[in-house]
């Protein structure tokens, strides 16, 4: 045993000499060890952030009705599927063209790398072109995964399918290469380190257009115009999805650093982790304060908010300021979710004001705190903002105006009522469980052979239809 404990500390003390060589080297080159480092770390990064798609089908199927919970899963599963696939055929190239005139490029349809592109001379050595489309990958297919969030309950599914295709492969990857490509943006000197605005924000545009074109969910406003609570089928689920969206986000921000250095790395993880903790914090204290009970929902999306807003600027920040923005996001996104509710835009996630609101704040904040604080980056910063938001929006809205126009986007409302899974799916999340009406309230209880063995079994998933009072 102790033998094998010597091996192992000498093996690490030879590990960290060799990387430590690898550094030593960097002005002539990346060494062979730092350059496998470099590759390993992204790739373990991309599998990060890969678990954050079972993160987003989590939360969101914990925060919406046990009767929509396979379509919900469905959507998040293809979204994976169609993300990656249409980012190798055309996004990647789309994002990333080489030498182009700052506004569109495009290399070619899919992926072939050149003779040197899997070897120190492809970006200054810090990974390989394979390395880089697996990372950019994850980070294509989890924009359209915001947008389903905002859209649950009641979009047709041909329709999201279409929509979010689309999006990946040609919204996302053009306005993309506007910064992470060399264009525009990145030469005006905008900066969105992780993808506050590139992801979050596009994403949210997406989501705020779908949400506006396809109305409220039955039930979600009473007669006098009031919105009304429509709880989720697991607070657990939606619990465990934003543990694992945090979890994920170390390869988000992490691996954004292009490289194993490990004095960025570090930086970019503790400043993460701050920001994502004080927005935990100060939004379970700004909805106490509102709703006069401490609200669960409210402190998952506090955390997420923290995340979002920090994402711009993980690497450019200090202590201080990474907790101070997680805070200020974690109270924007109490006060957003409100304010949408008042306006009647639906989000039964709330997906538009963790992704999109705190998405500018965070793109803001770099303008604000950091070692790139000053008034011209602000507004560099803001001129980011609105290009992304006005082609974004834009963009989002044509789609789903054309498929409204076409084929229709929303479900007809006794499939709504009776639940997508049924409507779009034939099936059910839970099989073992039916629906059990009790005046108003709605919920899913045990099927009559299992309620047989258990009077006690109650209610699995509480569903709450205001439109059948």
């Amino acid at each position: 045993m102790r033998i094998s404990k010597i091996v192992s500390v000498v093996g690490l003390a030879g590990l960290i000499v060799t990387l430590g060589a690898g550094y030593a080297v960097a002005e002539d080159g990346v060494s062979p060890a730092m350059f496998t480092a470099n590759n390993l770390w992204l790739m373990i990064a991309s599998g990060l952030v890969f678990i954050m798609h079972l993160g987003f089908a989590t939360l969101e199927s914990g925060l919406t009705r046990a009767k929509n919970t396979t379509n919900i899963l469905f959507k998040n599963t293809f979204i994976v599927c169609a993300g990656i696939l249409t980012y190798a055929f055309v996004g990647f190239n789309l994002m990333y063209p080489g030498d182009f005139n700052g506004v569109l490029g495009f290399a070619g349809f899919g992926l072939f790398p050149g003779a040197v592109d899997n070897t120190v001379a492809y970006a200054d050595g810090a990974y390989t072109y394979w390395t880089d489309f697996l990372f950019q990958a994850m980070f294509a297919a989890t924009c359209a995964t915001i947008v389903s969030g905002a859209v649950a309950e009641r979009i047709k599914l041909g329709s999201f399918m279409i929509f979010a295709t689309v999006f990946v492969a040609l919204v996302y990857p053009w306005v993309g290469s506007w910064k992470w490509g060399g264009g525009w943006l990145d030469g005006l000197g905008f900066y969105d380190f992780a993808g506050s605005t590139l992801v979050h924000s596009v994403g949210g545009w997406g989501a705020l257009a779908g949400a506006l074109l396809l109305g409220p969910r039955i039930g979600k406003y009473n007669k006098q115009g009031r919105a009304q609570a429509i709880p989720g089928s697991s607070l657990p689920m939606a619990t465990i999805g934003v543990f694992l969206l945090w979890l994920g986000w170390f390869g988000f921000n992490g691996g954004s650093v292009l490289s194993a250095d490990p004095l960025a790395v570090s930086l970019t993880l503790v400043t993460t982790c701050l920001a994502a903790a004080a927005g935990g914090m100060t939004a379970i204290f700004a909805s106490w304060y509102v709703s006069k009970k401490p609200d669960l929902t409210m402190a998952l999306n506090g955390i997420l908010a923290g995340l979002v807003g920090i994402t711009a600027g993980a690497d450019q920040m200090a202590m201080g300021s990474s907790m101070l923005i997680g805070a200020i996001a974690g109270v924007i996104v109490v006060y957003s979710v409100m304010f949408f509710d008042r306006i009647k835009i639906d989000d039964p996630v709330g997906a538009v004001s963790v992704h999109l609101v705190c998405g500018i704040w965070g793109t803001l904040a770099v303008g604000l705190f950091g070692e790139m604080a000053g008034f011209d980056q602000f507004v560099t910063q803001l001129i980011g903002v609105a290009a992304y938001g006005v082609t974004s929006f834009a963009a989002a809205l044509a789609i789903f105006a054309i498929l409204k126009s076409t084929i229709g986007l929303r479900v007809e409302p006794e499939e709504e009522l009776e639940g997508l899974d049924i409507g779009e799916h034939g099936m059910t999340a839970y099989p073992d469980f039916q629906p059990v009406s009790v005046g108003h309230i709605h919920s899913v209880g045990m099927a009559p052979g299992a309620a047989a063995t258990s009077k006690a079994a109650v209610a699995v998933g509480y569903e709450l239809d205001r439109a059948v009072t």
